[in-house]
C-alpha cells in the first residue's frame, strides 16, 4: 500500500529526539511522501532544509493565520521572495499552510482576510496549489475561492464542513484532506459526510504532530500512523483501503504535479 501524506509539520521541536528514525519507519510502512508546511516566516527555513535532506520530504510555505500576531507586513514580502527564488524547483510544491480560522474568537477576521487574500493571490501568481486552514470560515473561504478562481486550486486541509460545502469546493477544483479527526466515534456529522464523497476528491493527511487519530489518544501525531487512519476512513467510505490509498495518491500526484 502506497500513501501520501499531504500535511504535515515534520519541523516542529516535537520530532527533534527521532525524526530519522520516523522518516524510515513511515517509509516502510508506505509512506513514500509527505508534504510538510510552513506556518509562520521563522521556520520558512527548517522547512526547506528538511525537504531538501530527504527525497520523500516535499515543503510549502505560508503563514498560518492561527500565528497572525506573530506576522509582520515584511513577512509577506519574504514569503514572496521565498517562492521567487525557489519558482520550479521539485522541493516546493505549494503555499501554505494559510487560510481563515474563526474558531479563535480573538484572530481579527479583517487582518486574516487581507492574509489570506495576499497569499492566495502568490499561490495564482506563482501557478501553485494552495494548502487552506478552514475553521468555521467554510462561507467565507468559499466566497474568496470564486473570485480569485485559482487555476492550480489545492487541498482544504482538515475537511470537517458539511456534504454541501465539500461540493463547493469540489467544485472549485479543490480536494479535501482526510486524517485523525474521522476517526473518532463521535464525529458522527463527519462521518456521514464522508460516506458521500467520491474518492477523486480527496487526499490523506495526518497533520502530525497534531490531530491524533482515536487509536493514539492524547499522543503525538505522525505519518506512521497513516495506515492505520487510512483503514479506518476506507471504512466510512465503504471502499477496500487499498482502494483509498490508491485513490488518494492518485489525486496528490495530480494537486502537486508530480
Amino acid at each position: 500500500m502506497r500513501l501520501i501524506d499531504t500535511h504535515t509539520h515534520l519541523d516542529f521541536p516535537d520530532f527533534d529526539a527521532d525524526r530519522p528514525r520516523l522518516l524510515a519507519n513511515a517509509a516502510a510502512r508506505g509512506v513514500e511522501r509527505m508534504v510538510v508546511l510552513g506556518v509562520y516566516q521563522a521556520n520558512f527555513q527548517r522547512v526547506w532544509e528538511l525537504a531538501c535532506s530527504d527525497q520523500r520530504v516535499f515543503a510549502a510555505l505560508g503563514l498560518h493565520p492561527v500565528y497572525l500576531d506573530q506576522h509582520r507586513p515584511e513577512h509577506l514580502a519574504q514569503l514572496r521572495a521565498w517562492l521567487e527564488r525557489l519558482r520550479g524547483h521539485p522541493r516546493l510544491c505549494a503555499v501554505g499552510e494559510f487560510g481563515l480560522d474563526y474558531y479563535v474568537e480573538q484572530l481579527d477576521k479583517a487582518r486574516q482576510q487581507d492574509l489570506f487574500e495576499a497569499q492566495l493571490q502568490m499561490a495564482c501568481d506563482f501557478e501553485l496549489p494552495a494548502l487552506l486552514h478552514v475553521r468555521r470560515s467554510h462561507a467565507q473561504v468559499i466566497a474568496t475561492l470564486k473570485r480569485y478562481k485559482p487555476a492550480r486550486a489545492g487541498v482544504i486541509h482538515a475537511f470537517a464542513g458539511s456534504y454541501e460545502e465539500a461540493r463547493e469546493y469540489i467544485k472549485l477544483g479543490f480536494r479535501l484532506g482526510l486524517g485523525g479527526a474521522a476517526t473518532w466515534p463521535q464525529a458522527l456529522r463527519l462521518r456521514k459526510t464522508l460516506a458521500r464523497l467520491p474518492l477523486d476528491s480527496v487526499v490523506l493527511e495526518t497533520d502530525a504532530p497534531g490531530m491524533a487519530p482515536v487509536m493514539y489518544p492524547g499522543e503525538r501525531n505522525s505519518p506512521e500512523h497513516l495506515p492505520e487512519i487510512a483503514t479506518v476512513l476506507a471504512e466510512i467510505m465503504g471502499v477496500g483501503v487499498g482502494e483509498l490509498a490508491q485513490a488518494s495518491s492518485r489525486n496528490a500526484y495530480e494537486v502537486f504535479g508530480w
